[in-house]
């Protein structure tokens, strides 16, 4: 997979990743892979890109996320968001953890329901490995819906765009065929209650 020189600037959206945009009354989910770095985006859309900070800028790197968030979500007014969770042991938790903060702060203001998914989990359910490295997750992306990411060298973007997936799928409307077993995986997700009765019921708008 390679990046097309001059066509897409570097933190835009990929068009390379989307898949098929959802139309009035459709399920629009938002996916989130969280970074203080690198955060990546899937919009409901199938679009994704990353909202890079500068470590020069501290603790300012946070208003840039929650901003960026705040107009994605305004904008595109999500049923739901997948976030990828922080690993249990992660020595970086700490500073991703501000951002989760942050962000969820957002989905809480923009009465917007969120599940949270391990990073086992999300490579189990895309490639039946929970240890699945960027390269074979973004291949498994392509091999499943042709999906690329331009300027995705951390594989933020693939990250988000199969929680986006795993979203659709465990709601009954998966967005492209995968085996069973890899999509039972997610049935380890706390998935919001809430909002799937109100999607079965057809009162999510």
């Amino acid at each position: 997979m390679s990046d097309v020189p001059g066509l897409i600037a570097p933190d835009a959206p990929s068009p390379l990743a989307e898949l098929h945009g959802p139309t009035e009354g459709e399920l629009r989910i938002i996916g989130l892979d969280l970074s203080l770095t690198s955060t990546g985006v899937c919009l409901p859309t199938g679009v994704t890109y990353r909202i890079k900070t500068r470590q020069k800028d501290g603790d300012r790197r946070l208003l840039v996320i929650r901003d960026r968030i705040r107009a994605a979500l305004a904008e595109h007014r999500p049923h739901l968001a997948v976030v990828e969770d922080l690993p249990v042991h992660a020595m970086a938790a700490g500073r991703t953890g501000h951002v989760h903060g942050v962000v969820k702060a957002e989905l809480l203001d923009a009465d917007v329901p969120y599940a949270l998914v391990v990073p086992a989990t999300l490579k189990s359910y895309a490639c039946d490995h929970g240890s699945a490295d960027k390269a074979r997750m973004s291949a498994a992306a392509h091999l499943a819906a042709g999906a690329e990411f331009a300027d995705d060298k951390g594989g933020d973007q693939c990250d988000a765009w199969w929680l986006r997936a795993a979203g659709h799928d465990a709601l009954g409307a998966p967005l492209f065929s995968l085996p069973q077993a890899q999509r039972d995986r997610l049935r380890k997700v706390a998935w919001p209650d809430m909002f799937l009765q109100r999607y079965v019921l057809g009162a999510a708008s």
